[in-house]
């Protein structure tokens, strides 16, 4: 339970009274946006999600960098891009995760991008697989300040791993845990709050009680379950797990499947958070993966022109017109139950 009063008081610490105002601005806007069917827009995301890098050295199966089948550049997130961005969006800014596509820690400049973040009262988050994090990232890991850090773990053993984790290696990933905790105690740091992110899926559904004791053998503050989301489900996919517990979609009578959230039409996600590629495309959310739906270019214009911007307001329309009509939105966990209680 201390763990999680930590990561608590970490972000607490982070919250300036600008911050929170800018929260209210947001949560009212949206609010009084479902009430009048019209988009109203005060204050600035309180969460971005900055994309270091596209590349991933791994092959899963419904990942675009997995698959290698972007039809957008790849590329990583230069460091002047990044303060020119940051310097934008630090003071309102409550959240940054360091996640898109792709594998963070293959940008060399990662861990330098995390600090300069962390020094300005962000709580950054970043996800990874895990396989680059040998004694050196791990120690930088934590000198940088990183608030959390998720490492996806989708099998304890070996063989089950790599049905989703198609080229990974579970020892190194968890070798790669055991060099977080260890710098995480040996320089006394609190953060980042370390947690094993477990993506359910039929081969590994069997393996949920052990991962929870692989975390306590190793250290790890949390573990935290999750729902996968496949694109060719409607006539079943061999990744939906038999427990419907764990699964995002339900089988009809007829024999389809669907999925189990409606598709309501708001979505809290185009009031208080976005998504910034690595070469500086603003899109809507981390559903559009191959970032078709764009609504502005940091190379050309400021944040605050793309956010209240024409395109912007555009997107948040159709948004509130029909859910349905959009390509992003028929596979979206907005109202599903993507964490699961174990």
């Amino acid at each position: 339970m201390s763990f999680y009063l930590h990561d608590s008081l970490n972000l607490v610490r982070k919250l300036t009274f600008r911050k929170l105002v800018n929260v209210l601005k947001l949560v009212s806007s949206y609010h009084l946006t479902r009430w009048l069917g019209k988009p109203i827009v005060w204050g600035l995301p309180m969460s971005i999600s900055l994309e270091p890098t596209t590349a991933c050295n791994l092959r899963c199966p419904e990942c675009p960098s997995g698959l290698r089948a972007f039809t957008r550049p790849t590329g990583n997130l230069k460091s002047d891009s990044f303060r020119h961005t940051l310097g934008q969006m630090a003071k309102d800014l409550v959240f940054l995760i360091f996640y898109f596509q792709g594998e963070p820690y293959i940008n060399p400049e990662f861990p330098d991008m995390v600090a300069q973040a962390s020094r300005k009262g962000i709580y950054t988050i970043t996800s990874t697989n895990g396989h680059f994090l040998n004694d050196e990232n791990a120690r930088k890991t934590i000198e940088s300040g990183l608030s959390r850090l998720i490492i996806s773990l989708d099998g304890t053993t070996q063989q089950v791993y790599e049905q989703y984790r198609r080229e990974g290696n579970l020892e190194k990933v968890l070798q790669g845990a055991r060099n977080v905790v260890k710098w995480k105690r040996r320089l006394k740091s609190k953060t980042p709050h370390i947690i094993f992110q477990f993506l359910v899926v039929r081969p590994n559904e069997h393996q949920v009680d052990e991962v929870y004791r692989l975390a306590r053998e190793i250290g790890v503050d949390e573990v935290k379950l999750k729902t996968a989301q496949v694109y060719d489900y409607a006539h079943g996919n061999p990744l939906i797990p038999e427990n419907p517990k764990y699964s995002r979609y339900y089988q009809r009578p007829d024999g389809t499947w669907a999925v189990k959230n409606k598709l309501l039409n708001h979505c809290w996600k185009m009031w208080h958070s976005c998504v910034i590629t690595w070469d500086g495309k603003v899109v809507p959310c981390c559903f559009d993966k191959d970032a078709t739906h764009q609504l502005g270019d940091l190379k050309s214009q400021s944040f605050g022109e793309i956010w209240s911007g024409q395109a912007y307001q555009r997107f948040r329309s159709s948004i509130l017109r029909g859910r349905d009509q959009i390509d992003i939105c028929t596979n979206c966990t907005e109202g599903c139950k993507v964490w699961i209680e174990h």
